[in-house]
């Protein structure tokens, strides 16, 4: 990796196309990440989407790529839905591939969780979940506040998150339910705040638009007791006419709200402070997606080898929403339920 790393990106979708490329493209200029990166361009495949080739980014099939470049240099994205990834990660791992980003979720289901995690032993895949809210500086600051131990111990975390979001999904963009969009990340962050827990509760709705019915697309919650005693609750709501990302830590002493940035458009996140002393508010900027990839180079660069630190917390969150899902089934309807 004397020369950085070359970047191949499977998945030309919103994920592929909307988020990683922008963020490869500000480090592979950044004056203290470029060394990361070979002065390349970027390969593109996805046999479903074509995108047009550009100075810095060259379609290509998976056979080209593993051609052009070497496998053992080269750091892969891969941006596919979690329905069928086994299949395209196999097929990486058979042309020479190891270093691996998975978009989140790793899996949609605990079968499909197993049969990845196979893939990933038969190949010695090196795996990097893609959880940004893990390694954002809102969470970090949420953590050194719990370490901190000044407003006493953790009781409660209830997490709200909400878009409109009904194009993508009409679009029929791969994610099978609610629980497999927003609730990866607010998950995971519960389990690294709280530690491990199991569902006590679970459901959904659907989302109807025009008179159509999208089976389970609506809304998703959930309850997790967590064995250190913290209970968590997370709400959902993909049918939402505002956007919202907001965790609230209840402490014995006092209140953390956070708040994520709501999408890609801006990197600030907020952290309301509320205590007996009043309340305090304290701009972060958290451009956690960036953060994260440019971490994730560095793991690679260092050696990685894996299994990555994170991989068990996101491990952990496809097994849960898989629990969640099973429990949310019957109850599953059309009308719409605002998370609130």
């Amino acid at each position: 990796m004397a020369d950085g790393f070359r970047t191949l990106l499977v998945g030309m979708g919103r994920a592929g196309l909307g988020l990683h490329l922008p963020v490869l493209r500000r480090l592979r200029a950044g004056a203290d990440t470029a060394r990361l990166f070979a002065a390349a361009p970027v390969l593109a495949a996805d046999p479903h989407r074509s995108h047009p080739a550009a100075a810095d980014l060259r379609p290509v099939t998976l056979a080209d790529a593993a051609r052009l470049l070497d496998p053992a240099d080269c750091v892969v994205h891969l941006c596919t839905p979690p329905t069928g990834r086994v299949a395209v990660l196999d097929g990486l791992g058979r042309l020479g591939f190891r270093r691996i980003l998975v978009e989140k979720p790793l899996a949609a289901d605990g079968r499909g969780l197993d049969e990845l995690l196979a893939v990933r032993d038969r190949h010695g895949l090196d795996l990097v979940v893609v959880a940004q809210w893990l390694g954002s500086r809102l969470t970090d600051r949420l953590r050194t506040v719990l370490a901190t131990g000044a407003y006493g111990p953790l009781r409660t975390v209830h997490v709200v998150q909400r878009k409109p979001r009904f194009s993508r999904t009409l679009a029929a963009d791969g994610h099978p339910t609610a629980f497999d969009i927003e609730l990866p990340h607010s998950l995971g962050l519960c389990l690294a705040l709280a530690g491990p827990g199991e569902v006590t509760g679970a459901g959904g709705t659907d989302m109807v638009v025009d008179g159509r019915v999208l089976p389970r697309l609506g809304t998703a919650w959930l309850t997790v007791e967590h064995r250190s005693g913290v209970w968590t609750r997370i709400r959902s709501d993909m049918t939402s006419p505002v956007r919202e990302r907001r965790v609230t830590l209840e402490l014995a002493g006092g209140t953390l709200i956070g708040h994520y940035p709501g999408s890609e458009a801006d990197a600030y996140a907020q952290l309301i402070t509320i205590d007996r002393d009043g309340e305090t508010t304290e701009l972060l900027h958290d451009d956690s997606l960036t953060a994260f990839v440019r971490r994730a180079y560095r793991y690679f660069a260092a050696g990685g080898g894996g299994p990555h630190p994170d991989l068990a917390v996101n491990t952990e969150v496809v097994r849960l929403l898989d629990r969640a899902k099973a429990v949310a089934q019957p109850a599953a309807a059309p009308a719409r339920a605002a998370a609130r």
